[in-house]
């Protein structure tokens, strides 16, 4: 039996933008952001973009599909874009872009991309119902569907796993 809510939630429902200035301590000695500090504000933004799809606590489960393409440095805005691409039944997974700003320039770039999987969790701290995602586009339905072949090709590897 599902016991999602009835209703669905738009994808626009979830984006989430944060924006940050790096810092010298954000840094190694090359002035390049360090990989972590990016990694640990997708995993906020990711977050930030799950709980307002279900509307509770999320938990991250899985982070994959990162990709470094190029450094941030210090003084640049970073940008984390986070949208859930994909609802299970308690699962969703969302997809972060990071773009690093020139503030003087002008010129942005795709820093990075990751894929993160969260779960919904009740109050009591277990995984709860996430409402359907409403698929409203073309783009949010060829995410949806490229998210469906995600899943299946994780789950597939963590049978393997335990072969």
């Amino acid at each position: 039996m599902d016991d999602r809510p009835a209703l669905g939630k738009p994808v626009s429902a979830s984006r989430t933008e944060l924006s940050l200035a790096m810092l010298p301590q954000d840094a190694n000695p090359y002035g390049s952001i360090h990989g972590g500090v990016i990694l640990k504000n997708m995993d906020a933004a990711a977050a930030m973009a799950a709980m307002r799809h279900c509307r509770g606590n999320a938990v991250t489960v899985a982070m994959d599909g990162v990709s470094f393409l190029a450094p941030s440095r210090v003084g640049e805005l970073v940008t984390f874009r986070a949208q859930v691409n994909h609802v299970g039944r308690t699962s969703m997974e969302v997809g972060v872009r990071v773009e690093s700003e020139n503030l003087f320039t002008g010129e942005v770039r795709h820093t990075a991309s990751a894929y993160l999987t969260f779960v919904a969790l009740d109050v009591s701290g277990k995984p709860s119902p996430a409402p359907p995602l409403v698929l409203e586009t073309d783009d949010e339905r060829r995410r949806f569907a490229q998210a469906e072949e995600r899943r299946r090709t994780r789950r597939c590897c963590v049978l393997h796993q335990g072969a």
